[in-house]
């Protein structure tokens, strides 16, 4: 896979999480509420902002109108709002409503990943794993945002940060760290234990294959490791 295909699908997955986000599941805005931000745009909240840019990037309750929604976007994101500086980053790479720039993509979201949302952690991970939007390559630093990521529960980076431990990328080896995060993303698509034995699995999990490479102490270690941590970061109901 060409590093050009991986931004894809990292902005792709990007642009379903945003409009999937629990802010878009509480409804739409009045008409009377749109009416009044429309009317005087810079007197809405960051959130109200947010939502208008959601609804027209959707066609909801107003005309389809990605430069629109871009527009509602900034505005939300001008005034320190996570979500919507993540949706623009992802605007400014798919070139939808504004011209493609990566430097935008860059600055927007690591303005949202230094307030700690978790998808701008995982995206800008992946692009200084990979050196895109004119990063330098740099496998410490997105094993950092990997990290923050993956202990807000963020599955996939989960993934890239158990990925890290398995290949020494970015980090040493530790194949116990490795087997535990790679669990641990299982464990969040499946609703199984985190310690579902390898029958009960259609096939082999990548936190199986790794396992093959360790001890019977080293895989006790990693199970209790992801079960301290499933017991300390309980899912919402």
């Amino acid at each position: 896979m060409t590093g050009r295909q991986r931004r894809l699908i990292v902005l792709a997955v990007l642009a379903i999480a945003v409009v999937s986000m629990p802010i878009f599941s509480q409804g739409l805005m009045t008409p009377q509420e749109i009416a009044f931000l429309q009317a005087y745009p810079e007197d809405g909240s960051a959130e109200s902002q947010y939502i208008l840019g959601i609804s027209y990037e959707r066609g909801l309750g107003v005309p389809w109108d990605q430069t629109e929604s871009v527009r509602w976007y900034r505005l939300a994101a001008d005034q320190g709002h996570a979500g919507a500086q993540v949706s623009l980053g992802v605007r400014y790479g798919t070139g939808d409503g504004v011209p493609k720039d990566d430097a935008e993509v860059v600055r927007w979201f690591r303005l949202a990943a230094d307030q700690g949302d978790a998808d701008a952690q995982h995206a800008l991970g992946i692009m200084y794993s990979d050196g895109l939007g004119g990063l330098q390559q740099d496998s410490a630093k997105a094993h950092r945002l990997y990290q923050l990521a993956a202990e807000q529960g963020h599955f996939r980076a989960m993934i890239l940060l158990g990925d890290q431990y398995w290949m020494g990328e970015g980090v040493p080896q530790d194949l116990v760290q490795a087997h535990m995060w790679l669990s641990l993303a299982e464990f969040h698509e499946s609703n199984q234990s985190v310690e579902t034995p390898a029958a009960l699995a259609p096939e082999m999990s990548v936190s199986q294959a790794v396992a093959l490479m360790m001890t019977p102490a080293q895989i006790a270690e990693a199970q209790r490791f992801a079960r301290e941590w499933v017991a300390a970061h309980p899912r919402e109901p």
